[in-house]
């Protein structure tokens, strides 16, 4: 492929060698397909499976109402009152790392009204396109698995729904429909048959979509082997090797694959590969928890469950329920005590679904964790890795890893090919972590 010049001077991938995408998530994955059906040659390495990480637990909503950064007026203050209480939704447990400490001291920094307005804004421009996207997906024959049923918002408090509607009307700012009011009283429960009498306050946002994040990246996967992606899992990548400013060849634990340009899209492992190229990017893993039940009735939504945090998905024909965000270092430790946390949480929307947590074990599958990548004002770098001119990265994504990945795919794509940098990317600079 020839070089793409810019205005700038830099330039696009060259040479007889593929672009290489480290990671096999639905970000990587689908940084690959846009390139791939662009007529470029990609590889994509992938430490376990496709779709293994991050991507395969999470409750996998495609939504426009919930793509918020996590920093938010009001946060620090909840996550402070967290302490001790590894059931709280949003559990924080200090480490003696310094690097733990800046990065709670820039999360605070960034929890700002204003600052969350700004990374509110940047989500929602980047999000204009996605459900468009993934038609596009599924007209070229990805099985995406996306279904649009909704997104049912449930309180306990009838004030509570009030006010969180109001805030959410706020920030869509007309970018997409939101309701007028709440459903109050009984009414509340004909919204989702699977909502207990506790729920006293509701409402739907339509047209809200949630897919099942592991058939995704699978059918993804396909995808690229039909284009003739070369695809390697279970292969480490350790490191690059470079040359006046550009990679030359992504090192593995299985030899060398030679590069025109790399993607780091490997979500908790992206800052050690980045700090390689000497970017490391201040990235702390931000647990969620999920596992999947058959409840009667099932939701036929997605479920928000307000006070408690909590989500509720259908997907592949049983429920998965996951919550917390737990800020305990970068490990996949899984603590039993969030899986009952979520459980308790869920009870109080979903009715009495179980008696006593001990009933769990037998009760759940698939219990899970997984540690979402975060960055300390909450929203991903998609841009050129700083002194190298083809090394990008896409990471960061947080809980937005599937709603954003066809889109990150696709303007990430867009720049790797032409060299210049789409407009809707702006915000995701690598260097606004510098200040």
């Amino acid at each position: 492929m020839t070089a793409a010049s810019t205005a700038a001077g830099t330039t696009g991938p060259v040479g007889d060698h593929p672009v290489v995408v480290v990671g096999g998530g639905v970000v990587g994955l689908c940084t690959a397909y846009y390139l791939a059906v662009a007529g470029v040659p990609v590889e994509v390495v992938e430490r376990r499976g496709l779709g293994s990480g991050v991507s395969r637990g999470n409750a996998g909503w495609v939504c426009l109402s919930h793509s918020t950064p996590v920093p938010a007026p009001g946060v620090v203050r909840y996550a402070l009152r967290s302490l001790g209480r590894p059931d709280s939704p949003l559990y924080l447990r200090p480490l003696p790392d310094p690097a733990f400490v800046r990065w709670l001291w820039r999360f605070w920094r960034s929890s700002t009204p204003a600052a969350f307005r700004r990374g509110y804004a940047a989500i929602a421009e980047l999000n204009q396109d996605t459900f468009d996207l993934f038609d596009g997906l599924r007209e070229a024959g990805v099985d995406t698995t996306l279904t649009r049923p909704g997104m049912v918002h449930a309180f306990l408090s009838a004030t509570e729904a009030r006010h969180h509607l109001a805030v959410q009307r706020e920030m869509a700012d007309g970018r997409y429909p939101m309701p007028d009011d709440v459903t109050t009283g009984p009414d509340a429960r004909l919204l989702d048959d699977a909502l207990s009498s506790r729920v006293r306050a509701a409402y739907l946002v339509e047209g809200e979509g949630v897919v099942d994040p592991e058939a995704f990246a699978r059918a993804l996967g396909e995808a690229l082997a039909t284009l003739g992606v070369k695809v390697h899992e279970n292969a480490e990548a350790t490191g690059f090797r470079s040359s006046g400013g550009r990679v030359t060849a992504l090192r593995t634990a299985q030899g060398e694959i030679p590069c025109s340009a790399v993607v780091v899209a490997a979500g908790m492992r992206s800052p050690g590969l980045l700090r390689d190229l000497g970017s490391p990017l201040p990235l702390q893993a931000g647990k969620g928890y999920s596992f999947s039940v058959d409840l009667d009735p099932a939701p036929r939504h997605t479920l928000y469950f307000g006070e408690r945090r909590a989500v509720a998905s259908p997907i592949g024909g049983t429920t998965r329920i996951g919550g917390t965000m737990e800020l305990s270092g970068n490990n996949n430790r899984l603590d039993w005590r969030r899986i009952v946390a979520v459980a308790l949480a869920s009870r109080h929307y979903l009715g009495r679904w179980f008696d006593d947590p001990d009933d769990l074990v037998s009760l759940i599958r698939d219990p899970w964790v997984g540690g979402r990548p975060f960055l300390p004002d909450g929203l991903p770098v998609i841009d050129r890795v700083p002194g190298h001119e083809n090394a990008f990265a896409a990471t960061g994504h947080g809980m937005l890893g599937v709603t954003l990945g066809p889109v990150t795919g696709r303007r990430l794509a867009e720049y790797i090919r032409t060299g210049r940098r789409p407009e809707a990317l702006a915000p995701f600079r690598f260097d606004r972590l510098l200040s």
